[in-house]
């Protein structure tokens, strides 16, 4: 999308090159795509199992609406000082802070924004660590039986995860990447679909649908107290889309 007559950049800005705009509805749809869809949906299955019937719902329309209210306020402070009319454009959230609340508040900010995504960084390399050594698991048990010792190492694939992480970090721009959010699009819709399929396919051999209202059993307290924990972080992992939500809107 192209900048309009009217259009202006945030104050923060001034010291900075323009930015052309070149984003389109079907780059945003893809963008938007990947970010409520993530990889987060894989562990959802096992995150309800832990938490039960109720408790895991309940979890799940609690960090639903965090995120939706968050998207509310961000896309809010996108155009400043009226929200729809502008006519500056904050182009990302410490831009809307310091413009909406100044410098110092800006600089605290930034600092929890570089702390939550300090956390959501470690939080996509322990999964992409846990998924492929998951697939070489699957792989290793279809050969040698459910009995074999499988274990396998994680550092290298949290070492290569990070390199490519190094390497994307270096785009200058969100919208640099169109094609990879397209294709994550994409991937979100094909293991969404196939985690979908195999549920409802084991639901269909068993008869009936699993699970208890308050959630698998452990062999402890201390036990289940760690997986309840884990089970809400991954719930929490799973709603990342306002994170990205004022970079999209560039």
């Amino acid at each position: 999308m192209g900048v309009g007559a009217g259009d202006v950049e945030s104050p923060l800005l001034h010291a900075l090159p323009a930015v052309r705009r070149t984003g389109t509805v079907w780059t945003a749809a893809a963008h938007i795509i990947t970010g409520v869809v993530g990889s987060g949906v894989l562990s959802l299955a096992w995150s309800m199992a832990q938490l039960g019937w109720i408790a895991g719902p309940l979890a799940m329309l609690c960090f639903a609406s965090i995120t939706l209210v968050s998207t509310f306020l961000l896309c809010d402070c996108y155009r400043s000082p009226h929200p729809e009319f502008g006519p500056a454009r904050n182009r990302s959230y410490l831009e809307a802070v310091h413009t909406t609340l100044g410098k110092s508040k800006a600089f605290l900010g930034g600092l929890f924004v570089q702390v939550g995504l300090y956390g959501t960084s470690i939080a996509y390399v322990v999964a992409s660590d846990t998924s492929m050594r998951a697939i070489q698991k699957s792989n290793c048990y279809h050969k040698q039986g459910r009995e074999a010792a499988c274990e396998y190492e994680g550092t290298l694939y949290i070492l290569l995860f990070g390199a490519v992480q190094l390497v994307l970090s270096q785009l200058p721009d969100f919208h640099n990447i169109q094609w990879l959010s397209i294709l994550a699009a994409i991937m979100s819709f094909a293991y969404s679909i196939i985690g979908f399929a195999l549920g409802f396919a084991q639901v269909i051999g068993n008869g009936y649908v699993k699970g208890t209202i308050a959630g698998v059993t452990a062999y402890s307290a201390a036990d289940k107290l760690w997986k309840v924990s884990q089970a809400i972080g991954d719930i929490a992992f799973a709603f990342p889309y306002s994170l990205i939500v004022m970079e999209i809107q560039v």
